[in-house]
C-alpha cells in the first residue's frame, strides 16, 4: 500500500506543478477569485470522476480481469512517462521549463479576456489532472485504498499551492524529470507485476518483488540515459 500512496504522490505533485503554473498566469490577468474558481471548478470534476471511475471498476466482479485491465493501463502509463525522463535526461529532449511554459502564457492574448482566460485555468487544471485521476482510481481500485489514494493527491495538491504561496512565481526548482523517472519506474513495476500475476505468473518473492522491478526498470533507464549520452557526444552532438 505504501508504494502506492508513494506513487500517487509524486504523480500527483508533477501534475499540479504544472497545473499552478496555469492557474498562476491567468489569476495574474483577472485575478484571483476567478483564477481559483475556475481551478476549483476543474477539481470538482476530477473528484465526481473519481467516484465514477471507482465505481465502474469495482463493478468488475472478476478479479483476475481487473488485475490485467488495471495491469495494462499502468504498464502503459509507466512506460510513458518513464520513456519521456529517460529522453530528457539524455538529452534528447528538452527538460520541461515551467518559467518558459509560464513566459509563453503570459504572452497569449486571450489570456487578458476574462471569459478565455477562465477557460485556461479550468482546461489546465482538468488536463494535468485526469492523469492524477487515472492513477488514483488505478491504484486505489487495486490495492482498495481509494480514498487514500485520493488523500495522497490532495496533500500533494496542498503542498504545492503552499509552495506557490511563499514563492508567488512558477516552482521552476521541483525536479519534475527526476520524479518521473522514479514514478515511471515505479508504475511500471505495479503494472508488470499485476499483468504476469493476472495471467498466471507466480512471484517467487511475492509483494517483494517489486523492489526488484522497481530496480530493474530504474538501473535500465540509468543505463540507458549513460548508453544516448555516450552516443551523442561519440557523433559530436552536444
Amino acid at each position: 500500500m505504501m508504494g502506492a500512496l508513494i506513487a500517487t504522490y509524486l504523480t500527483a505533485t508533477v501534475e499540479w506543478v504544472e497545473a499552478y503554473t496555469i492557474v498562476l498566469a491567468v489569476a495574474l490577468s483577472i485575478g484571483w477569485p476567478r483564477a481559483l474558481g475556475a481551478a476549483g471548478s476543474a477539481l470538482l470534476l476530477l473528484a465526481v470522476l473519481t467516484t465514477i471511475g471507482s465505481l465502474i471498476l469495482t463493478m468488475i466482479h472478476d478479479l483476475t480481469i481487473l488485475q490485467f485491465i488495471i495491469g495494462v493501463f499502468l504498464t502503459l502509463f509507466g512506460v510513458r512517462w518513464l520513456g519521456k525522463a529517460i529522453a530528457r535526461g539524455a538529452g534528447l529532449k528538452k527538460l520541461h521549463d515551467e518559467d518558459a511554459e509560464f513566459a509563453g502564457l503570459r504572452a497569449r492574448a486571450d489570456i487578458h479576456e476574462a471569459r478565455a482566460a477562465w477557460w485556461i485555468a479550468f482546461n489546465g487544471m482538468l488536463l494535468e489532472g485526469l492523469e492524477v485521476w487515472l492513477i488514483v482510481v488505478a491504484l486505489g481500485v487495486q490495492t482498495h485504498h481509494t480514498v487514500a489514494a485520493s488523500l495522497a493527491a490532495a496533500v500533494a495538491l496542498l503542498v504545492v499551492c503552499v509552495a506557490g504561496i511563499l514563492a508567488r512565481k512558477p516552482l521552476a526548482k521541483v525536479p519534475e524529470n527526476t520524479i518521473k523517472f522514479t514514478v515511471g519506474s515505479g508504475i511500471l513495476s505495479f503494472g508488470t507485476y499485476w499483468v504476469l500475476e493476472s495471467l498466471g505468473y507466480q512471484w517467487p518473492l511475492g509483494d517483494a518483488s517489486l523492489l526488484a522491478l522497481f530496480a530493474f526498470y530504474a538501473l535500465g533507464g540509468l543505463a540507458l540515459i549513460r548508453l544516448y549520452r555516450f552516443k551523442s557526444a561519440a557523433s559530436g552532438v552536444v
